[in-house]
This record gives structure tokens, C-alpha cells and sequence, in this order.
């Protein structure tokens, strides 16, 4: 039962890719893989808990968490879900 209750958080949780600009949302979660992106994002504050917003989605995706403006690829954007607000 502790394993279902530990998927289900994170079901009603979106991808950043799927936001528009102007969307506010808070980081649930980032996908790890090899490529190290979790660790890399985290060193710029996109940590659970984090507020972003979505600035742009083309041709990039641009987005501001706390004072910070980013641009992430989309298959990074892909890997971070998100509470959108």
C-alpha cells in the first residue's frame, strides 16, 4: 500500500513542457537519469518545493524560479513535474 500511496503523489503533477508562458507552478519532482539534469537544475534552485514561472515556450523555454531566469531543453522540461497554479 506505501508503494501505491508513493505513485500517487505525483499523478496529479504536470511537465513543465506542458505549461504556457505566464503559467506559475511549484517543482514536485525531477526525473534523474544519467545525463545528471536532476543534480544540474538542482544547482540552480529548481528543487521540489521550488515557485516557478513559465516566461516563454518558443523557440525555447524560458523560466524564472525565485530570482533566477533559466532556459531549459525541451526533453529537460519533459523530466520536471510540477504543481501548476
Amino acid at each position: 500500500m506505501a508503494s501505491g500511496s508513493s505513485v500517487s503523489r505525483f499523478s496529479d503533477a504536470v511537465r513543465l513542457s506542458s505549461l504556457r508562458p505566464g503559467a506559475k507552478a511549484v517543482v514536485r519532482r525531477v526525473i534523474n537519469d544519467a545525463s545528471g539534469r536532476a543534480e544540474h537544475l538542482a544547482a540552480l534552485g529548481v528543487t521540489p518545493g521550488a515557485p516557478i514561472e513559465v516566461l516563454q515556450t518558443f523557440p525555447g523555454l524560458v523560466i524564472r524560479c525565485e530570482e533566477t531566469e533559466i532556459a531549459v531543453e525541451p526533453e529537460v522540461a519533459h523530466a520536471v513535474l510540477v504543481d501548476a497554479g
